[in-house]
């Protein structure tokens, strides 16, 4: 009996409504025409800001929606060193390096050959020591003979939501995919393209492991490739982390389908569309962040005191929730209580910080914006 999309004769011969679609297409070539406007009027620093920040935050995510969860600290490290950007001397991780390396890859290098090498090399950078955790996985090769199930539940009473073709297909599903990879890119509308190599990757579900993280930087490569952007300016890794559960389960129902994957698209296209507005969200923040500088750039302070500033412009306008305390700049800073309050003072006397009101003994700080209405 036929279970799965793939276990149908010429599989990849994919249908879908394009009345059902049209909709959701004018609405993403218009979100994504007035992002791309906006961008054009960025200069190179805020340009490298807004890149660092995207691409910190789809390390995070694309990590995230596998069960993995990254250090900030140590993303932001290897974004900046890889951007060549300063990153103050902090720590690097290889394993991250490796994540971050594929995604500026797949966007930076978009029209780059893409074949069996190089995402073999992709694999092997996402698994540098050779092991998944605590289980060592072939590395930078097709996956072995093991069925390749997606599963969920306890042990012995598992849910098989998908199982992948077996092993001795890989190689000619993956030729195949290559091929078409090629050939479509004139040929096929580019978001759709996109949604298209995503879904048909996960399909075959190539390697031991990482495949979700392999499918995310291909369709990266298959979006720069459409608008010809060697920037991402969106995360929609993000945006999936976000529906991770109705990701999973249309792709669940469209592999269990007939080959129509109209549901699988509408939902793609959607996805993108909340991640171009999203990103105008991240953009505001970027603008805020060298706006505020710009205003305070005539005033001298430390590394130490800029490291906190940064910290407070992270988490936004707002910054930190509760505002800044004298605690949370000792544990911050690593300084003892009197150095704190002396340099929290400084900061308020020279007005990068205002003291919020009422609050007695336990008094906080917030960025100062007010120069800025």
């Amino acid at each position: 009996m036929t279970q799965y999309l793939w276990q149908r004769p010429n599989w990849t011969n994919f249908r879908w409504q394009d009345e059902s679609l049209l909709a959701a297409l004018g609405r993403c070539r218009l979100l994504q025409g007035r992002l791309l406007g906006r961008l054009s009027g960025l200069g190179l620093s805020l340009e490298n800001t807004a890149q660092m920040e995207i691409i910190t935050e789809e390390t995070l995510t694309t990590a995230a929606i596998e069960g993995e969860n990254l250090s900030l600290k140590t993303v932001r490290s290897s974004v900046a060193g890889k951007l060549g950007l300063p990153s103050a001397g902090l720590s690097r991780d290889r394993h991250v390096d490796g994540l971050v390396e594929v995604l500026l890859d797949a966007t930076k290098n978009h029209d780059q050959p893409l074949g069996v090498k190089r995402l073999w090399s992709w694999h092997a950078a996402l698994f540098p020591t050779g092991y998944s955790g605590m289980h060592k996985i072939a590395v930078g090769k097709w996956r072995g003979e093991k069925p390749m199930q997606v599963v969920s539940g306890p042990v012995g009473r598992e849910t098989v939501h998908f199982e992948a073709p077996p092993f001795n297909r890989v190689a000619s599903e993956m030729k195949d995919f290559l091929k078409w990879f090629v050939d479509s890119r004139d040929a096929l509308e580019g978001l759709l393209r996109a949604a298209i190599t995503h879904f048909r990757f996960v399909t075959i579900h190539p390697f031991a492991d990482g495949n979700g993280r392999i499918a995310r930087a291909l369709t990266d490569m298959a979006l720069a490739q459409d608008d010809g952007q060697r920037i991402r300016y969106y995360s929609l890794s993000s945006q999936i982390m976000e529906e991770r559960k109705s990701y999973y389960d249309v792709l669940e129902r469209c592999q269990k389908g007939n080959g129509d994957i109209t549901e699988w698209l509408a939902w793609f296209l959607d996805c993108f569309c909340k991640a171009i507005e999203r990103s105008e969200t991240l953009l505001a923040t970027v603008l805020d962040r060298t706006h505020f500088w710009k205003m305070h750039d005539q005033k001298f302070i430390s590394e130490r005191q800029r490291k906190i500033i940064n910290r407070m412009l992270d988490e936004g306008r707002g910054g930190f929730v509760g505002g800044l305390t004298t605690r949370k700049y000792v544990s911050l800073a690593d300084v003892s209580r009197a150095t704190a309050f002396r340099e929290i003072n400084y900061l308020v006397e020279i007005g990068m910080l205002k003291l919020n009101p009422g609050r007695g003994r336990n008094a906080s700080y917030d960025l100062n914006w007010d120069e800025m209405k």
